[in-house]
């Protein structure tokens, strides 16, 4: 990804004032939300496309009809919305990278005790002391069955719970949730078996594993792989449709990633796409905000907090309605980036080195390269991905000054600020109100806008700041 240019402020303005209804399709925004997902998994970017493009194939050889296909299209792009829900919990028990250990993880043969022995020991408390090592191996060897359930059940409902808040059906949710199940019955979380395991499932994960094995590989070797694990992992029907399709050349062409955003885009069946309105909007901002938030215990319900601190102090400054809605879309996402930061960084109880501070500041240009992707939050990208500036000139990523700021900027820092002072962190406990207050007024007019500041201090004081007010 290539850093985006900085916008003119005039342009970041007018552009929410004149954009068009409907002019965006939910395929848009959600294609591009993708490549944060791929983030919290540790996969290529472009993971999630690639594999829709390989499940859609599939789906067509098998003859599904159009209804089925467009909750399959979704059902493969949404997969692993879920996935950021146990990222804290696989830190906890490895005390190795999480997105790291996810990357690996997807090659592994889990009816392979050799290959799930060889995984653990590889993964486990790299870097640490000997004793440490061998305390949490035998940890995941004697709790290992429960404590799989446990994560891939997190991941599976969590992630079935955010395609409903987005507006998705049930049979998209259900297929969600029963992703990694395997054929055999010993698949996770539930040991489904067969066809008990939705087909949009069971095309998916086989369709996931093809691109994991196909990306670092070949298309050969992918197939190579999926049908040692036929009757096991994968429907044999399922494997013997990808053995069909898997030779067409356009199922693996390697596209620049705007491309294979707009082909995948393509693959929708256009009589079942859905425009965008705001309503939507909000759901898909405020469902990916519960995704960030759910990366670190620390960092729960912080997005959808910012966001809505955002819409209490931009309405007091006297915005439009339109605005203001537009402003917590940007707090809900202002921390997308955080996804493809390592909980072994986010997690951290001491003093983060200047490597690890260098990784956590990366997350505002993360969160400005992926919003610039997503049309509809296209005028997003800039606005939520300087959350960090300061006035006087000494944030990041940019080291804008207070004329290149905008006023949503300003808006979302204060929010952002507030909650982070406000709530545990892994180094300190939460602040109370006048410490947080006291901590504010240091920064007034010189890291931050003081009109903002002296707003939410004024909502907070009045019981006016408060989340969730506006679901």
């Amino acid at each position: 990804m290539s850093f985006p240019n900085m916008p003119d402020i005039n342009w970041v303005q007018d552009e929410v004032a004149c954009r068009p209804e409907g002019f965006f399709s939910t395929s848009d925004v959600v294609a591009s939300f993708t490549y944060a997902l791929d983030l919290t998994e540790g996969q290529p970017p472009g993971h999630c496309l690639r594999s829709c493009r390989i499940g859609m194939a599939i789906g067509r050889e098998m003859g599904l009809d159009q209804k089925t296909l467009w909750n399959l299209y979704y059902s493969i792009l949404l997969k692993d919305a879920g996935c950021s829900s146990n990222a804290a919990r696989l830190f906890e028990l490895y005390a190795s990278d999480d997105r790291q250990t996810k990357n690996d993880f997807k090659k592994v043969d889990t009816d392979s005790l050799f290959q799930v022995a060889r995984f653990v020991f590889s993964h486990t408390a790299l870097g640490h002391p000997l004793r440490e090592k061998i305390d949490r191996i035998l940890n995941l060897v004697k709790n290992g069955e429960e404590l799989a359930t446990e994560m891939f059940m997190a991941r599976c409902e969590r992630g079935a719970h955010i395609a409903l808040e987005m507006g998705f059906n049930e049979d998209i949710a259900h297929a969600i949730r029963c992703l990694d199940e395997h054929w055999n019955g010993k698949g996770r979380p539930r040991a489904l078996r067969g066809e008990e395991i939705p087909l949009l499932s069971r095309i998916a994960l086989l369709s996931q594993v093809a691109d994991v094995f196909s990306h670092d590989g070949s298309p050969d070797q992918a197939f190579s792989e999926l049908r040692k694990r036929r009757s096991s992992w994968f429907d044999p029907d399922v494997v013997d449709a990808f053995g069909r399709v898997f030779r067409k050349q356009e199922i693996w062409e390697k596209l620049p990633l705007d491309a294979l955003s707009e082909h995948v885009r393509n693959l929708e069946p256009s009589e079942y796409s859905l425009p965008v309105n705001d309503e939507r909007l909000d759901a898909l901002a405020r469902a990916f905000g519960k995704i960030i938030d759910a990366k670190s215990p620390y960092t729960y319900g912080h997005s959808q907090r910012v966001g809505d601190y955002t819409m209490a102090i931009a309405r007091e400054m006297g915005l439009s309605e339109e605005r203001c809605r537009w402003i917590r879309r940007g707090g809900f996402l202002h921390d997308l980036g955080k996804l493809g930061v390592s909980n072994t960084i986010l997690d951290k109880p001491g003093r983060l080195s200047p490597e690890e501070y260098d990784i956590v500041q990366s997350h505002a240009r993360y969160t400005e390269e992926i919003l610039v992707r997503i049309g509809a939050f296209k005028t997003l990208s800039f606005v939520a991905g300087a959350h960090h500036e300061r006035l006087d000139g000494a944030g990041y990523p940019r080291r804008l000054v207070a004329k290149e700021i905008p006023i949503e900027t300003r808006i979302i820092s204060v929010a952002d600020i507030y909650d982070a002072l406000t709530e545990d962190r892994p180094y300190r406990k939460a602040m109370e109100d006048v410490k947080a207050f006291s901590i504010l007024h240091e920064l007034k007019d010189s890291a931050l806008d003081g009109r903002c500041v002296d707003i939410l201090i004024d909502l907070k004081k009045c019981n006016r700041l408060l989340p969730g007010q506006d679901e």
